[in-house]
């Protein structure tokens, strides 16, 4: 199951994990509900098992092995962003409006050539923070990714969350593996003082800024 000269993995961990030796997180079998075209089943699969209508909407998805959906997304490729169902890392995506016109007819083949490997999604206009860059600080595209433990009789939203950033300009993709990076994220509890959190957070950036000056 391991390359013995690669640096990924754990010589035995299945092993010990089959013995009942150690639990992983994200363990093998989990990698289904990673499927992005699983996601947009996903306000189905709540009402069926809650009975009650998801509280958090879906980002509208096409799937492509739909003869409607692909059509629909063959129309409008330059204008969508379209995803691998079992991608990850940002490999093997296209942006369309950040695309060059060879880039998405090159794109309009692949699908062609395997819709149902393939989902499409609206582009979505992410947030934007303040970054440190080597131009000085500009604004840069960021998404929040929340942590979520199930246990064996609850689900735990724990306070906090992955901070993602895409370092290059005018990119929407956050991946590190494609040149992003992570920021800070703070929770405010609703019974602090907003005006006590800010004075907190502009010190706590002012020694950071000092911390690096003297660096």
């Amino acid at each position: 199951m391991f390359r013995p000269d690669s640096m990924l993995g754990v010589p035995g961990l299945m092993a010990a994990y089959f013995a009942g030796n150690v639990t992983i997180a994200n363990a093998p079998g989990g990698g289904i509900a990673d499927d992005k075209a699983i996601y947009s089943f996903m306000p189905d699969i709540v009402k069926y098992y809650s009975g009650e209508e998801a509280k958090l909407p879906n980002v509208e998805t096409w799937r492509c092995r739909e003869e409607d959906a692909l059509q629909y997304t063959l129309d409008n490729l330059e204008q969508l962003v379209v995803k691998k169902v079992d991608g990850s890392g940002g490999y093997g995506m296209l942006v369309g409006p950040a695309a060059t016109s060879a880039e998405v007819e090159e794109f309009r083949a692949v699908l062609k050539d395997n819709p149902g490997g393939y989902i499409a999604q609206p582009t979505l206009e992410l947030s934007t923070v303040p970054t440190l860059t080597e131009k000085g600080v500009k604004g840069r595209h960021v998404d929040f990714r929340p942590f979520v433990l199930s246990g064996a009789d609850h689900v735990e939203i724990v306070p906090g969350g992955l901070t993602r950033v895409a370092l290059v300009e005018n990119s929407l993709v956050v991946n590190s593996s494609q040149g992003g990076g992570t920021k800070d994220s703070l929770v405010l509890r609703a019974d602090s003082n907003p005006q006590r959190q800010s004075q907190s957070q502009a010190g706590q950036s002012q020694s950071q800024s000092q911390a690096r000056g003297a660096n």
